[in-house]
């Protein structure tokens, strides 16, 4: 069996260097694990599931200064405390959104069907204590608790460089005083392997600083109307699962969309859930905005098979296509202090985003 990510393969080989593809081979955790770390990989789609792997991480943590490869006792114990777990991965980095779901079902349910011919729970619920299944624990004669928390060590580590890449890009961007060369690097920035996360609030800096400077004469009667500034506010997390619309406007009410191009189905599911309300969609492409538009057309065409009404409703309901081709356009025109709006703004949601404002306090 394969070995997917390198770093794991890397601590595996320096734990276990003649059977280290054995213990693999042979360990449902460590294949669960590997299984969850794809969000190392700068382009991922992937959830980053720290949830699931800080649960893990929590009972082995204790576990190793407990009952490292003390089998016996081990199989006499109950369980940690739910608290003193929940309070330990709430404190690591990024985890002080967390929920208890990982440990009461998630981690169990995926397990299972991430690793198809265990039988047993990887987590043992007890009454609010919990405790990893001693099955998954020893293997071949070996305890893995270390190499696992090497393994979940090693990916928060990547996962940290990675996201305090980007705030090394906006030092750097502050720093410059030519402005043609900050417009260049934000530009690049943009770029269909960008990470949805990335892509999402880098696309809201620049939206948002491009439409501040449009007004609209807005009033309830003729007498109050009023010159009014568009304002772009962004709705929440970019994974948060609440089946939300990612930005809105006032006061004219649009509502936009980030996605991608390679999933069409999800823009119509994004129409529905909205009630048909017209989007507008940012897409995550170089690809012409019309090329875009009427591949996403055909598709409706074949999704309605004929039926006027469904095409009529989901035509309507696709306001404007913007891709990276209109955000790097309005990014070249907009002015210096806009174009420090965009840096100070990647900033804060990049920071908010992550916890990092939380990480430093702490």
């Amino acid at each position: 069996m394969k070995i997917t990510e390198t770093f794991v393969s890397d601590i595996l080989k320096a734990e276990y260097p003649t059977d280290y593809q054995k213990i693999y081979d042979k360990s449902p955790l460590l294949q669960y694990l590997d299984k969850k770390m794809k969000a190392v990989h700068g382009n991922s789609k992937t959830r980053r599931s720290l949830a699931n792997i800080y649960a893990i991480y929590s009972i082995l943590f204790f576990y190793q200064k407990d009952f490292y490869n003390k089998k016996e006792a081990y199989r006499q114990f109950e369980g940690y405390d739910y608290m003193r777990l929940f309070n330990f991965y709430r404190s690591l980095y990024g985890g002080s959104k967390l929920q208890n779901h990982a440990l009461n079902s998630r981690v169990n349910g995926e397990f299972h069907n991430k690793i198809k011919d265990v039988v047993n729970d990887l987590i043992i619920v007890n009454n609010g204590k919990y405790l990893i299944h001693i099955d998954y624990i020893y293997v071949e004669g070996h305890d893995i608790s270390l190499v696992s928390c090497k393994i979940i060590k090693k990916y928060i580590d990547l996962l940290m460089a990675k996201d305090h890449a980007l705030i090394s890009i906006l030092e750097e961007l502050r720093g410059l005083t030519d402005y043609s060369e900050k417009k260049a690097k934000i530009n690049a920035l943009l770029t269909e392997d960008a990470e949805a996360r990335i892509f999402e609030i880098i696309s809201y800096a620049i939206l948002k600083n491009h439409y501040k400077n449009i007004t609209v004469f807005f009033g309830y009667t003729r007498d109050t109307i009023d010159e009014v500034v568009l304002e772009l506010f962004k709705t929440g997390r970019t994974n948060a699962n609440d089946g939300g619309i990612d930005f809105v406007m006032r006061p004219i009410g649009r509502f936009f969309q980030v996605t991608e191009v390679n999933n069409y189905d999800k823009y119509l599911l994004d129409i529905d859930k909205v009630m048909h309300f017209p989007i507008s969609f940012v897409i995550k492409t170089k690809q012409n905005k019309k090329n875009v538009l009427n591949k996403l057309e055909k598709y409706i065409e074949q999704r309605s098979s004929g039926m006027t009404v469904l095409e009529e409703r989901y035509h309507k309901a696709i306001e404007e296509i913007i891709t990276i081709n209109e955000l790097q356009l309005w990014t070249s025109e907009l002015n210096n202090s806009d174009i420090d709006g965009i840096i100070r703004d990647i900033d804060i949601y990049y920071k908010l985003e992550m916890n990092m404002d939380e990480e430093e306090e702490d």
